[in-house]
Order: C-alpha cells, then structure tokens, then sequence
C-alpha cells in the first residue's frame, strides 16, 4: 500500500512535470521563435488592403463579378475550418457532371472576352476543385484566360493586366514541388490598387 503512495506521487509528479515543459513551455518557445523570425506566416500570412484584412494569402476565397479574377472551385465553398476535397473518382458521373457544370460556367464567363476561348483552352484547374477546396492559387494559364474579362471590363489594356499576373507569379515550393501559381487574393489586390473599381 506504501508502494502505491509513492507510484502515485510520482506518476503525478510525472505529468505535471510534463504538462509545465510540452503544454506550457514548449508552445511558448516555439510560438516566441517564430514570431521572431517569421512573424508574418506566424500571425495567418494576412493580407491587408486599405488599411483592413481581407484574407490570407494561403487561403482561397471566392471573389464574384466579371471586374475581378476568380479561384478555382471549392467542395468546401472556401471554408478554412472545414477543408476536404470533393471525394469523386474519375469514372464518377457525379464528378464529370459537375465538371461539364464549371466548365460551361467558365465558357459562359470568359468567352464574350476572348472570342477564340474552345473548350480545349480551359486548364484543368479552372473546373475542378482542389485536394483541399481552399487552394488560394490558379495557374497562370487560367489567369491568363481571365485576364481578357478583367481588362475589358475595367477599362485597362490587356498588356498592363498580364503584368499585374506576372507580378504575382509564385514559384514551385521549395523550387521543385508544384507548379508556379498565381495567387488570386493578392492578384485582386494588385489589381484595385493599380485601378480600383469606381
């Protein structure tokens, strides 16, 4: 029974001991270091416009109206709390249902723009959704596509458009992962500041 007093004690000892050095100390050093070094990626990547937040660059969201680029599609209706993927296969007639919807929705959006747009112009990521429903980057095909939409609409030549994508062009990850993305939050930024909507 005395044995059992001092296992006691010591087991809770033990995770005390714990709780203090993994719950407390650890996530403040970690926390502490990266705000340091990395402040911004630390504190959501935020991305601000007029003095306000308007997102973060490393999640999507939905933008509407002809005078603004838009993201890829989302299963998850660009929830970051709630990230999945739509979870049909190839062969799935749901999914090439919802595909045939985009990609009509996409032709229907751009092609009064770009008059020689045919279905096979459309890049994949322009009708279907991300792994994770909230990638916040399109390729650069797409933007490019869009581009003729935005500039028409707005008033600005094609050239000052496609500049503002090049601007914001984000390499592979790491240099060798991925594909080079444009990042549509911080395109539409680009975009207001150089000609903001009236």
């Amino acid at each position: 029974m005395r044995g059992l007093g001092k296992e006691l004690r010591t087991g809770l000892i033990a995770v005390l001991a714990m709780t203090l050095v993994l719950g407390l100390a650890y996530p403040l050093v970690v926390t502490g270091i990266s705000q340091v070094l990395f402040p911004g990626a630390a504190n959501g990547s935020k991305v601000s416009f007029d003095g306000r937040v308007v997102g973060s660059r490393l999640i999507g969201q939905e933008f509407k109206g002809k005078a603004f680029f838009h993201s890829r599609p989302s299963a998850t209706g660009y929830s970051g709390d709630a990230t999945f993927f739509a979870n049909v296969g190839p062969n799935s007639k749901e999914g090439r249902e919802e595909v045939r919807e985009n990609l009509a929705a996409y032709l229907k959006l751009n092609k009064p723009f770009d008059r020689g747009l045919t279905k096979a112009d459309v890049p994949v990521d322009a009708v279907t959704n991300s792994a994770s429903g909230v990638d916040p980057q399109i390729s650069q095909a797409n933007a490019r596509i869009q581009a003729h939409r935005v500039a028409a609409v707005r008033g600005l030549p094609l050239d000052e458009v496609e500049a503002l994508i090049d601007g914001v062009v984000e390499g592979r990850g790491l240099g060798v992962f991925g594909e080079p993305g444009v990042n549509v939050l911080e395109l539409n930024v680009a975009l207001e500041e150089a000609a903001p909507l009236r």
